[in-house]
């Protein structure tokens, strides 16, 4: 617990990192907050969209549901936090409306809250990327140290967290996604960097 905010403690778990950094590297790669439009007997159009409106996928007793908490673009961590709080109360009360499910831009699936490490995120039509975030793992890592002026590998412990990325190729190529990857995982290795960039 971080932070009391209306007389309530808000948990801070990483989720609403994720969630931060997803709307920061949006920010410098706005074409994956982007969506195709496509009418009948017109070609398709792209539509960018300033409002980073992020899906977060929940696991709820009625089934599989993705609010998205709106304008992230605009909110704090704390913020975030406290938004998918309610969203997670409201989705195991089954009280999520139809508000908390519309105008998504971009989607965030934690499949590291029951296990999962890597998955294939399924894209929806109305978004252009889609990531999957996996457990946490301490794992093995190699390290360069020197030693007496010499460099000397060793192994050591490292927190590893994997995210797959999906993208609709018609928009997106594979370069752009990597960027945006690399972004993502800087901002969430440095949260100073993170911190700097938020308004």
């Amino acid at each position: 617990y971080l932070a009391e905010q209306s007389g309530e403690l808000t948990k801070m778990t990483y989720m609403p990192f994720f969630v931060k950094a997803a709307s920061l590297a949006l920010t410098k790669y706005p074409i994956l907050n982007a969506r195709v439009v496509a009418e009948a007997g017109t070609p398709p159009k792209l539509q960018f969209r300033a409002s980073h409106n992020i899906g977060v996928a929940m696991d709820t007793p009625g089934g599989l549901i993705v609010p998205n908490i709106k304008n992230v673009q605009t909110k704090s961590l704390m913020d975030i936090a406290t938004e998918l709080g309610a969203l997670a109360q409201r989705g195991r009360s089954g009280a999520i409306g139809s508000a908390d499910l519309r105008g998504g831009t971009f989607t965030l699936s934690n499949v590291g809250m029951i296990g999962g490490t890597y998955l294939s995120p399924v894209l929806v039509d109305s978004e252009v990327c889609i990531g999957a975030v996996g457990k946490v793992q301490r794992l093995p890592r190699f390290e360069t140290v020197e030693i007496d002026s010499r460099p000397v590998e060793r192994v050591v412990p490292r927190h590893i967290l994997v995210t797959s990325w999906s993208a609709d190729h018609r928009v997106v190529d594979g370069a752009t996604m990597a960027r945006f990857a690399v972004l993502y995982k800087q901002l969430l290795e440095y949260p100073e960097i993170m911190l700097a960039n938020m308004k």
